[in-house]
């Protein structure tokens, strides 16, 4: 085992790819743990609870620091509902998903070695999935920051934290102006904080 492992290090580190050029590209493989997170609205509230995240992004390197990547983000969860007397509404089901499909852009910040800082947000859906009431889409965003590791093959290793949102319009409330009565939509919005690390396949075109 000892030997198989050696050889892999060695088949990789002779590959002689660099992690990132410009005009290059990267398949993502994405594994995560999201913290729980509690939306509330007019007495009513729901918890998405802890769960691991898993997905996978295409990242281009338009200059060596600079990218943009289009990924897919998925989390099997609970999503209990709760009534303005802490009841529950979907007791025994309660199972959900949170799906995100985001465009992101990253800045690597260059220090000369192997270890890349790194900052990035994007834009994009989120689609939940609930027994009771189906799905939705809906506006979602999210931001990044971590360290990614390069390596001289092909293979490099990124750790990394976030912030995911999405918000989803709920209702109206009515204002008395002087003008008469104002209409106002309101939003709920989930703010999902997260640690992952990501597993990056490098290509040059």
């Amino acid at each position: 085992m000892k030997q198989c492992g050696l050889l892999l290090v060695v088949f990789l580190s002779t590959i002689g790819m660099r992690a990132q050029d410009a005009r290059s590209f990267s398949l993502n493989l994405y594994g995560g743990y999201n913290f729980s997170d509690s939306v509330d609205y007019d007495g009513y509230s729901a918890t998405i609870e802890d769960a691991f995240q898993y997905g996978a992004g295409f990242e281009y390197f338009f200059s060596t620091n600079n990218s943009v990547e289009l990924k897919y983000l998925r989390t099997d969860t609970k999503i209990p509902f709760y009534r303005p007397d802490g009841s529950q509404l979907n007791s025994g089901d309660d199972k959900g998903a949170l799906n995100f499909i985001l465009l992101d852009g990253t800045h690597y910040f260059d220090t000369g070695s192997n270890l890349l800082p790194y900052l990035g947000g994007g834009l994009g859906v989120g689609i939940t999935e609930t027994p009771q009431s189906g799905g939705g889409t809906y506006f979602a965003w999210n931001i990044k920051g971590g360290v990614k590791i390069k390596t001289a093959s092909t293979v490099s290793v990124n750790i990394n934290a976030y912030l995911q949102s999405m918000s989803a319009a709920v209702g109206n409330s009515y204002y008395w102006t002087y003008y008469g009565p104002i209409g106002v939509e309101d939003y709920v919005s989930t703010y999902q904080f997260g640690l992952g690390a990501v597993l990056s396949f490098n290509f040059k075109n």
